[in-house]
């Protein structure tokens, strides 16, 4: 039997990454936003026009922006609104703004990892064995709870639609989500979806939006 023990060890040490790592990737998280919208009766889309305008002047004309402006207009145009040639011309203007913070750290504790003994022991929750051993999470031999820390970040947006005409605020909404991104590429269009769900939703309300791999989206109230 103690001959065995390096054997079952090994077995071990490639077995339970593996098993982790096929548990890890099927419990993905979809992207999640916190969203809260105040809105007035928008004109019906009977050829409005509209232009998409930084809400800090410093970020007109970048490549950037106009990158994130462009989805912020592909849901406008969807709505049934048209764009306008230029801020001069539009019959609304959507001011929009975006940031990100510089991240916090969070610490994590997982169990520790081992054997399961018995015949056909369990593979922790998954269940199955390899003759009188199996891998868990209660053995002695290894080490205990993991602890470890990974860095999060706070990204959103910021989306207000003024009549030109009056400068009357028809809309106002943000929308907030932490991950464990950074890249702003992947998450403003996501921060934008959430905010367009329901567009323009009820006035005062804040919801969780969770935007799926399917492009499905579920609303939950907060």
């Amino acid at each position: 039997m103690l001959t065995a023990m390096p054997f079952f060890r090994s077995l071990a040490r490639i077995g339970l990454p593996l098993a982790l790592a096929a548990s890890l990737s099927a419990c993905a998280t979809p992207f999640q936003a916190d969203v809260s919208r105040f809105a007035v009766p928008l004109p019906a889309p009977q050829g409005q026009t509209f232009a998409v305008v930084p809400e800090d002047p410093k970020l007109a004309g970048g490549l950037e922006f106009a990158t994130y402006a462009n989805a912020v207009a592909e849901e406008m145009q969807q709505l049934g609104y048209a764009r306008a040639a230029s801020p001069e011309t539009a019959d609304m203007l959507v001011r929009f703004d975006y940031r990100i913070d510089n991240g916090r750290e969070r610490v994590r504790t997982d169990p520790g990892v081992g054997f399961a003994g018995g015949p056909w022991g369990p593979w922790g929750p998954w269940g199955g064995g390899f003759g009188r051993w199996g891998f868990g999470f209660n053995d002695p031999w290894l080490a205990g709870p993991n602890v470890r820390s990974y860095t999060v970040y706070t990204s959103g947006i910021e989306l207000k639609i003024d009549r030109t005409a009056d400068g009357q605020r028809l809309f106002e909404g943000k929308a907030e989500a932490v991950s464990r991104s950074n890249r702003l590429p992947r998450l403003v269009p996501n921060l934008v979806d959430a905010i367009f769900t329901d567009f323009p939703g009820h006035s005062g309300e804040t919801l969780r939006i969770t935007i799926r791999d399917d492009e499905k989206t579920v609303r939950e109230a907060n």
